[in-house]
């Protein structure tokens, strides 16, 4: 019986078949060809997908949010103040400025300003710029005007300037109906809102370091305090205070700090919380600076002044002998102070001066909110170099 043969493409003829019906395939369904294809395209569609998902799992992801701890919308915010005092009309507007920017920052903690008892909120005239300016802010900030006797040492211990004598800033210490008080200085431009310093761990009292200092000294700076009120506390930091008060301790009047900033490193040195001083102690001289690494904490960051000034929640005015911001520039002063061009200084093809940039940008927007809020002008500058006179009723001005 003979084989058959079988071709060995099923849907075509044999070769002994024509040439003319050697190419003519039997026509196969359109579902069949239909399936056929899908099920290549659905495999490379899978393994495009394959792909895609692997490029996913490689990416670089953000940084998570921090996560909300505090739920703000339950506190109850009447624990919770910012304080001031102002002994002179300059930082009476200046207190108002800061509560102004806490205002618009959001926050929602009370706010407290401690003046002179002779002061009031009746305004006699419009040239009665003190009344007005308290009256603003106890209507348009809700400030907490308490009127105060004023503390201070002993009157030729220290500079001419009320601020350097006045130890009223203990005050904030005897507030006990709040459970937390955040102490500012006002010759300050506040950037950013500060809430969170009223829910760190329990502690008698948190400040930034006097990083200026370092290595040599490593004190607590005392332009913002936050402080976990007490009369404990209170009545431990004037008792301290006495001596000086009286006369009874000698003050040391060619210190470039201030004598509550003294007393609070000697009760607190070992035992406060320090805050980061990126965040809550910058000072605008640091601008001026050459040498960063103190600021910094190391040798390796390069210095970004925009990076520095977007991470500070407030930037702190000292650049002696440059007076504070409300007294205009001695301009012959100021060509010495500029902060310097990194290249080619002094010369009209100088280039790198962002610090310089960014310095002039704190003073004027401090002087700019001082013309809005206050409508107040700076005062004119002062003699440079200063008179004998003016040398002997002055001292070196304190961070």
């Amino acid at each position: 019986m003979a084989i058959k043969k079988v071709p060995r493409l099923p849907y075509r003829r044999g070769s002994q078949s024509s040439e003319d019906d050697f190419f003519d395939i039997p026509d196969e369904p359109c579902l069949a060809i239909a399936k056929r294809q899908l099920r290549h395209i659905r495999t490379w569609v899978v393994f495009a997908l394959l792909v895609l998902f692997l490029v996913w799992l490689r990416r670089e992801r953000p940084q998570p949010q921090a996560l909300p701890h505090i739920n703000y919308d339950l506190v109850d915010w009447s624990r919770y103040a910012y304080s001031q005092y102002a002994t002179s009309s300059a930082y009476l507007c200046n207190a108002v400025m800061v509560f102004e920017a806490l205002q618009r920052l959001g926050s929602r903690a009370q706010r407290v300003l401690f003046f002179p008892e002779d002061w009031d909120v009746s305004v006699e005239s419009e040239r009665d710029r003190d009344s007005q300016l308290l009256a603003m802010a106890r209507d348009k900030y809700n400030v907490m005007l308490i009127p105060i006797t004023l503390e201070t040492i002993k009157p030729g211990a220290g500079s001419g300037e009320s601020w350097d004598k006045s130890i009223s800033k203990l005050l904030a210490f005897g507030e006990s109906e709040y459970d937390r008080i955040v102490h500012l200085d006002s010759d300050a431009n506040v950037l950013q809102n500060m809430d969170e310093l009223f829910f760190l761990p329990p502690t008698k009292v948190a400040m930034p370091r006097a990083y200026w200092g370092l290595p040599d000294t490593k004190q607590l700076s005392s332009l913002l305090i936050v402080i976990e009120p007490s009369y404990k506390e209170y009545n431990a930091l004037m008792e301290a205070a006495l001596p000086a008060m009286y006369g009874q301790k000698a003050v040391n009047t060619s210190s470039t700090q201030r004598y509550d900033m003294e007393l609070l490193n000697e009760r607190y040195a070992d035992s406060a919380t320090v805050l980061p001083h990126r965040q809550y102690g910058l000072v605008s001289g640091e601008f001026r600076a050459e040498d960063h690494r103190n600021f910094l904490g190391n040798n390796y960051e390069v210095w970004d002044p925009d990076k520095v000034l977007a991470e500070a929640k407030l930037v702190h005015f000292s650049d002696w002998p440059l007076p504070k911001p409300w007294v205009l520039w001695p301009q012959n002063l100021l060509a010495e102070m500029l902060p310097k061009c990194k290249h080619n200084p002094g010369t009209p093809q100088e280039s790198g001066c962002r610090d310089r940039e960014v310095w002039k940008s704190i003073y004027h927007d401090f002087r700019r909110r001082r013309k809005d809020i206050c409508k107040l002008l700076s005062y004119p500058a002062p003699a440079w170099p200063p008179t004998e006179h003016s040398e002997s009723s002055g001292s070196k001005e304190p961070v």
